[in-house]
């Protein structure tokens, strides 16, 4: 049998419908970001627009340091899984800042946010007895994954909706475990979950609440700690489940609760048992990055400006985008072949990266392009980005916002 043939017929199909994704060879420089070096064709210098590293800690002066003196200090490698040979001081001081950060008496690391989601959800619905995992409807893949894995009843509730919530918890059985798994910001369409009504239904309903503030943490509340932060909520979650690679700017996942839940998942969470730990250098330079961002607004002041002030020019513009509370800004756009053309455009005639998101990641006719200014973005940087989108919108004739 042929299987190149049949690899490229999907990938053929996936092509003709606009979905085929192209990555850009991207070179980041220290102290240079958002601006990188473009390898795909040639170099050239283009600003990203699309950067999870929201608040560019991944170019601070006090993340390098801690990263470039643990090499120095201990190498490269962890050396192994941290049930044998992997467990370094360095991790133990990372968890120890997160489960502050949290309010919560523990915190696990993994190897990335996807990882973590996937291990604790498996791992609470396998080992839990009669475990029913409530889905929102929107959660990420990650989520979808480990409850997938985790092959106890599944029940989806429409998103956002804790009324929904409230009539799936009443129908299950009296025995139940259930577990409420949702997001606080959601990346596609950047809306907040309730999250206070949503903890309402799971404490009248006796359920273990689990929360995926990985597009949060970082940015919002006083500290860095979230939505359930800046919303006063944090003691009323069981679980908080967050990252080191978007707004921290390094790379990981991570757990937090109570000691007995964090053990629990540690001792039996095959995604953590049989995975290579994170470098000691990476835990350092997240923990210099927390430690800052518990100190410092500066960073997450200047990002809510820059957010603000672009979502007010592309109103000025007619320039349609997704309204919502958060720093996600997703240009709707509402076509995959078109999306992936701007794109492309934006890239090779202005110099601006931002890729297209379509099918799978969000559903046909839906696409747009997703925008995260973040406050390394000057006004300047603004301006030219507006003018480019609204050069592009008359050229490709794509509607405008109704006023």
């Amino acid at each position: 049998m042929n299987f190149d043939k049949l690899f490229q017929a999907q990938l053929d199909t996936l092509k003709q419908e606009g979905n085929y994704r192209i990555f850009a060879e991207l070179e980041r420089k220290c102290g240079e970001f958002p601006r990188v070096t473009n390898h795909s064709k040639g170099q050239r210098e283009v600003t990203v627009w699309c950067s999870n590293d929201y608040l560019g800690m991944g170019q601070h002066p006090k993340v390098i340091e801690a990263m470039v003196s643990t090499v120095q200090d201990c190498g490269t490698g962890a050396g192994g899984t941290r049930n044998i040979s992997g467990n370094a001081w360095h991790h133990k001081q990372l968890e120890a800042e997160l489960a502050d950060l949290h309010h919560k008496e523990a915190a696990l690391l993994f190897t990335s946010g996807y990882v973590s989601n996937w291990a604790a959800l498996s791992t609470l619905g396998s080992r839990l007895p009669n475990a029913v995992i409530l889905s929102d409807a929107l959660n990420h893949a990650s989520m979808i994954e480990g409850i997938r894995h985790a092959r106890c009843q599944k029940v989806i509730w429409k998103h956002n909706d804790p009324e929904d919530l409230d009539r799936k918890l009443a129908a299950l059985p009296a025995n139940a475990t259930k577990i409420v798994a949702f997001e606080s910001v959601y990346s596609m369409d950047g809306d907040i979950a309730p999250i206070k009504e949503i903890l309402d239904v799971c404490d009248k309903h006796g359920a273990m609440s689990y929360i995926d503030e990985v597009h949060a943490v970082g940015m919002y509340g006083p500290r860095g700690g979230g939505v359930a932060e800046r919303e006063g909520l944090m003691d009323r979650i069981t679980l908080i489940e967050g990252t080191l690679g978007k707004a921290f700017g390094v790379v990981g996942g991570y757990i937090t609760g109570s000691h007995a839940l964090v053990d629990f998942i540690r001792s039996f969470a095959s995604g953590f048992i049989f995975t290579t730990a994170l470098p000691p250098a990476v835990a350092a330079a997240a923990t210099a990055s927390i430690r800052h961002l518990k100190e410092s607004s500066y960073e997450r002041d200047m990002q809510k400006r820059q957010v603000a002030r672009l979502r007010a020019r592309l109103d000025a513009e007619g320039i349609p985008h997704e309204r919502n509370p958060s720093h996600i800004i997703p240009v709707m756009v509402k076509d995959p072949v078109k999306c992936r053309m701007l794109s492309d455009i934006l890239m090779e005639q202005f110099g601006i990266y931002v890729q297209p998101i379509n099918y799978p990641t969000v559903p046909k006719g839906t696409e747009r392009l997703r925008f995260t200014p973040g406050p390394l973005h000057t006004d300047e940087d603004i301006e030219y980005l507006v003018l480019a989108l609204k050069t592009l919108w008359k050229q490709c004739a794509i509607a405008h916002a109704v006023a």
